[in-house]
């Protein structure tokens, strides 16, 4: 590494071709690390960076032996030049040493291969072609978390099915992990596209709840699951309960399946801090790999609300000062904060994907009971800007909300707006959207009458000019949790 820096800082230019692969370094060789100087690098355009020989670092890889099991994943690293997708010079990010050291350059990158994560794609490629071939002569060990599309859940899908394949003795189990979200549901997470990406995973080699038919493994018996983070299946999965043969990292005191005989109860922890310290019991050089690493540290620090949280476990801190490589240069802090920029940034989403980055929805079940409540679907989402702004976040923010609506099959449709003014005072808003005027006016009539009283007050928004579609300012106090029940009990629903 010194000698990099050093070259770079002599002579102001980086001296790597297209097809670089930088062979490990002789432990001898290295003195004092040197940081990169990034000050007067020449224009990424004198780069191909898009480029990049990718066989020669697979064959690299093997060369060092990171096919063959756990025990040889620090066996070697090399490194390639990456262009960058985007500037995160204007992210506000606190100061760490990291930083200070690895140094940053707004073009481009210089990535070190992680063997843990290759072996990890290994494992997802190997999986998603086995089920496409159907599994011959196996069972589908599935592993699938509650259907909440955050980075916890999918890290720890990904991660806690590895440690499965890694560790499980009998060859009669295909063990998968299904991401329970749709793949396009994807698109409006930011910061869970941008985390994969960093992470190196191959996000081609991911199976989606939609892209494999359970039922189907089901009807023949060869479906087991493993339930991550909950007793129960989503009400929608419901039928594939008998199926449940395992519940990882589940609240204390819930009532799980009766014959399920293999569960693992939380105790105040990120799942995935429980997953870290599996693999540090049985291969602690896995955690060692920076993109396996930041996975799982990525998925405590938003569990733990960076650590802060009353729900913070000692474990948890403890696993994240194990898992501090993964943080890179940007610092635990610095990691945290991306994330949660990312989550929050929508300036370059569309707007359906700001209404389905945070959306819910409900079907009604029961009797109808008036012309207001049949048969129906419900659906809310939460947005962290005024509603005046998401209104002209694009020409046709109107329709676009009505097509959003309308391709979700939703009778109704509420965001929740919680933002804080210019004057820091915290703002809670409602943009209600109803299939019919009538429909409009019995919720505003259920808002307004006995104990489900929520005060609403009318907001004028210049070109709205539809009964069906009202913008309302609600009390600050107010949470989305509080309105997600009262929808409930307007339509007589049930979440799934």
């Amino acid at each position: 590494m010194s000698d990099i820096g050093n070259t770079l800082t002599r002579k102001g230019q980086v001296p790597f071709s297209d097809d670089s692969v930088l062979e490990p370094f002789e432990r001898a060789k290295l003195g004092k690390t040197a940081s990169f100087a990034f000050a007067n690098v020449q224009p990424v355009s004198s780069f191909d960076l898009g480029k990049l020989n990718e066989p020669a670092i697979e064959a690299n890889d093997r060369k060092h032996g990171r096919v063959n099991g756990l025990a040889s994943v620090t066996s070697g690293k090399s490194f390639r030049v990456k262009g960058r997708k985007e500037n995160l010079s204007t992210v506000s990010l606190p100061q760490s040493a990291a930083s200070f050291y690895n140094g940053d350059s707004p073009q481009f990158e210089i990535v070190a291969s992680c063997p843990s994560m290759y072996k990890l794609n290994l494992f997802l490629k190997a999986t998603k072609d086995e089920v496409k071939a159907g599994v011959p002569g196996k069972f589908l060990h599935v592993v699938m978390a509650q259907d909440v599309a955050d980075v916890g859940s999918v890290a720890s899908t990904i991660s806690y099915a590895f440690y499965l394949n890694e560790t499980q003795k009998s060859d009669q189990f295909c063990t998968v992990p299904v991401i329970n979200m749709k793949r396009s549901d994807i698109n409006p997470k930011a910061e869970l596209k941008w985390l994969l990406d960093s992470c190196q995973i191959d996000q081609s080699s991911l199976i989606f709840v939609d892209e494999i038919d359970l039922s189907y493994y089901d009807l023949f018996g060869s479906l087991k699951v493993v339930l991550l983070n909950g007793h129960k299946l989503p009400a929608k999965q419901e039928a594939l309960k008998e199926a449940v043969v395992e519940n990882f990292n589940c609240k204390q005191g819930e009532s799980v399946y009766p014959w399920v005989k293999s569960v693992t109860v939380a105790e105040d922890s990120s799942c995935c801090t429980v997953v870290a310290e599996k693999f540090y019991l049985i291969s602690p050089e896995i955690l060692a790999g920076q993109g396996f690493s930041r996975l799982l540290l990525a998925a405590i620090l938003l569990d733990s609300t960076n650590l802060c949280s009353s729900h913070c476990s000692t474990k948890d801190k403890y696993m994240s000062a194990l898992l501090i490589h993964g943080a890179g240069r940007f610092g635990c802090n610095g990691l945290y904060q991306l994330l949660r920029y990312k989550m929050y940034n929508v300036s370059n989403l569309k707007i359906s994907d700001i209404l389905r980055k945070d959306f819910k929805k409900w079907t009604r079940v029961g009797k109808p009971e008036g012309p207001g409540a049949r048969t129906s679907q419900i659906g809310m989402s939460s947005t962290g800007m005024p509603i005046s702004q998401l209104l002209e976040h694009e020409n046709a923010s109107l329709r676009e909300i009505k097509n959003f609506q309308q391709m979700e099959k939703l009778r109704l449709l509420v965001v929740v707006s919680g933002y804080y003014d210019s004057k820091k005072n915290f703002k809670r808003e409602i943009l209600v959207s109803a299939e019919s005027v009538e429909l409009m006016k019995n919720l505003l009539f259920f808002f307004n009458s006995g104990a489900s009283q929520l005060p609403l007050k009318a907001i004028h928004q210049p070109g709205l000019g539809e009964e069906e579609m009202q913008v309302f300012e609600i009390d600050k106090v107010t949470s989305r949790k509080t309105i997600e029940r009262l929808l409930e009990e307007f339509g007589g629903t049930s979440k799934g």
